[in-house]
């Protein structure tokens, strides 16, 4: 007898999919259940992969899925299956590039797509579909109803469909042919940045516009060493200072949205993602030291604050979002009017926030609302003949008076779940913020992040990517195990401890094992015991976030580095390999794994200190708000760094060792020369 399906959503993990467990849908999670059901019905799996926090997810929703009469198509038809995103990239990744092979254009979310039940082969894909049909789309029963007729009638042809994209999707696992290590795609890079660099709003590219920190972080690592160093600190600093100021940036309350809806940063598009903010988190705390920008500083620190107070949950682990939708409808958490603005902020320091804050213009975001952006200060006040420390202090009260007004909103939905890789990024951006800020409470809130991610998601020496409510799911994927691998390696920079440096041995270890393809051309997205799909990916080129053969590689220079272990370094030199012939084609798409590329050709020098706890612990403060991308100091207490052939000193005696290419100097000792070491040039 063929099975009955149900809604079986209410016993996941994410909330995503806990969103859809009332809804009148038979919705299956993706199990071995579900795959199994479409093969005994002989029935089309309708996939919808989406996130928590996605606005357009939301309206797909309560337009289709909450509708009775859609529900009984998709029921009649389909075995229907519900995907949340950030649990498995994977199945996001296979079926974004399915989208792209079938529709010639990419994807985005919700993902619709439909897929053969024998072999998991997507046979037609898109993504929001309207319940009525408009601008050219139409509706998503007509969708329904004519794949369903093309299920019946035309099987023959969609199978030809299958073979052909089957032998698209087994040329993308040839593309990796590896090239011999070259500085061009590192040249490209830089003549790329400044071609697409946008000269008027700062940033890359049209709307909707991203922030896209990759080629930024590769920008300042590229003015430090001198290549166009003008032209680079111009791309960074225009482009921070405009995002800075933007409604992309959340002015009231910290962070950033994750983009742009309009070219000049000023329309966000209002999620908020983990990700999002452990990369820019840095690079503002970073640019802030390179120039010596308060600015940049204050709004590294909004971040970190934004992070600290409002994402923190199990553990002193990370949310991964905020959605876009409140109660007020897309935005309505952040957007204000006029009158309502000026309520909150009273009539003595109305006329310099409406002023600052862009209320003295015209709403532009339906016609009557406003985003918050920020103009300077300074300028304002030279404007007005005002002291510019007297408007920094009334823009503060005023900024205070609007953020408790919109305390009393009902907040946007937070999807608290823990994802190993984001968490992983975020205890990265804090420590190097902290350091390059000194401000320990953000190291301390990292290293705490850090020891709760081992505790909850490294079981018996297997990363898993997802925690919630007591539960860990999922074994973890490429980007998880680089980014913590890099986040140990920054915490061990910060404060050393043994058990950090045995983990991230164990994680380099499980990226060689488990990860990197038997032809050694780059690492897979999933591990070698995955579950098979249609195509199994290698990741190098940086989208939402950057690629995991990037991170892969940073991760493995920096640990082989450490340790010396000429295994980490060759596999990073083989992923990087494989990745030449993709970066030279799109060096601006692969600026992460450009960025792991220029330490090959610029190796990074690795300091060693060693001597008593309160001694290292002085060395790496004093070090820590020096931007220096081309040096790492590990300052290890004594009595700890087992296994580091380089480790000076012996004793109490403060001692530091300089290393480059496989090569050590000669220790100095004693705290003047230590000191002068690692924070000198």
């Amino acid at each position: 007898m063929p099975p009955m399906l149900h809604n079986r959503l209410s016993g996941s993990l994410s909330p995503y999919l806990l969103a859809h467990a009332a809804n009148p849908v038979a919705w299956q999670p993706w199990d071995d259940d579900a795959l199994a059901a479409a093969r005994e019905l002989d029935r089309p799996i309708l996939l919808s992969i989406g996130y928590s926090a996605c606005h357009w997810c939301h309206v797909m929703a309560h337009e289709s899925f909450e509708d009775a009469a859609t529900a009984a198509l998709m029921n009649e038809y389909f075995v229907n299956i519900k995907v949340d995103r950030e649990e498995r990239p994977d199945l996001d990744r296979v079926y974004q590039l399915g989208h792209q092979a079938l529709n010639g254009a990419t994807g985005g979310w919700p993902l619709t797509v439909f897929l053969t039940p024998d072999d998991l082969m997507p046979f037609f894909a898109g993504t929001y579909f309207p319940s009525v049909a408009r601008h050219g789309m139409p509706s998503f029963t007509e969708v329904l109803e004519r794949v369903a007729e093309a299920w019946a009638r035309q099987r023959g042809q969609i199978r030809s469909q299958n073979n052909e994209l089957a032998r698209v999707f087994a040329s993308l696992d040839r593309e990796p042919a590896s090239a011999p290590l070259a500085r061009e795609p590192l040249d490209a890079a830089v003549s790329a940045i400044d071609r697409a660099f946008d000269e008027r709003h700062g940033g890359f590219g049209a709307a909707p516009k991203f922030p896209h920190p990759g080629p930024l972080v590769l920008a300042l690592e590229r003015w430090f060493h001198g290549d166009s160093a003008d032209r680079a600190r111009t791309v960074v600093e225009r482009s921070l200072e405009a995002m800075a100021r933007g409604g992309i940036c959340d002015q009231l309350g910290g962070g950033f949205a994750r983009y742009s809806v309009d070219v000049a940063w000023q329309i966000p598009h209002f999620e908020k993602m983990l990700y999002d903010n452990a990369a820019l988190l840095p690079l503002y705390a970073d640019a802030a030291a390179a120039f010596e920008r308060p600015d940049f500083a204050a709004t590294a620190h909004a971040i970190a604050g934004w992070v600290l107070d409002e994402m923190r949950c199990d553990g002193g682990c990370f949310a991964a979002s905020l959605d876009a939708d409140s109660d007020g409808g897309e935005g309505g958490y952040y957007l204000w009017d006029a009158t309502e603005a000026a309520a909150a902020i009273g009539a003595e320091d109305w006329p310099l926030a409406a002023r600052h804050w862009g209320f003295d213009r015209p709403p532009n975001f339906e016609g009557r609302w406003h985003p918050v952006v920020a103009a300077d200060a300074a300028t304002i006040a030279a404007e007005q003949g005002l002291d510019a420390a007297a408007v920094r202090t009334r823009l503060e009260r005023a900024r205070a008076s609007l953020l408790a007004a919109r305390r009393r909103r009902p907040p946007p939905q937070r999807d608290d779940k823990v994802l190993a890789g984001w968490n992983a990024a975020m205890v990265s951006g804090l420590v190097r913020a902290g350091l390059r800020l000194d401000t320990p409470s953000y190291v301390e809130a990292g290293l705490t992040a850090l020891d709760g991610l081992r505790e909850r998601l490294w079981i018996d020496g297997r990363l898993y990517a997802v925690w919630r409510e007591g539960e860990r799911r999922q074994p973890a994927f490429l980007d998880d195990h680089a980014a913590l691998l890099l986040a140990l390696l920054d915490g061990l920079a910060a404060r050393w401890r043994d058990a950090d440096l045995e983990l991230a041995r164990a994680l380099a270890d499980a990226l060689l094992a488990r990860f990197e393809a038997p032809d050694g051309r780059g690492f897979h997205l999933s591990a070698d015991d995955g579950e098979p799909l249609p195509y199994r990916p290698r990741p190098f080129a940086d989208e939402a976030q950057p690629g995991g053969n990037a991170l892969a590689a940073l991760a493995l220079q920096g640990l082989g580095g450490l340790v010396a272990e000429p295994r980490y370094l060759d596999a990073a030199q083989r992923a990087l390999a494989a990745g030449m012939n993709a970066m030279q084609r799109q060096p601006l798409g692969h600026a992460t794994l450009v960025r792991a590329l220029a330490r090959e050709f610029e190796p990074v020098e690795r300091v060693l200190a060693h001597g008593p706890v309160a001694a290292v612990a002085a060395l790496v403060r004093a070090a820590g708000p020096i931007y220096r991308p081309d040096r790492e100091l590990y300052a290890v207490p004594q009595g700890a760094g087992a296994g580091l052939e380089a480790l000076p000193g012996k004793g109490g005696t403060l001692a530091a060792r300089r290393c480059r290419d496989g090569a050590c100097d000669a220790p100095v000792t004693g705290e003047d020369a230590v000191t002068a070491l690692c924070t000198g040039p």
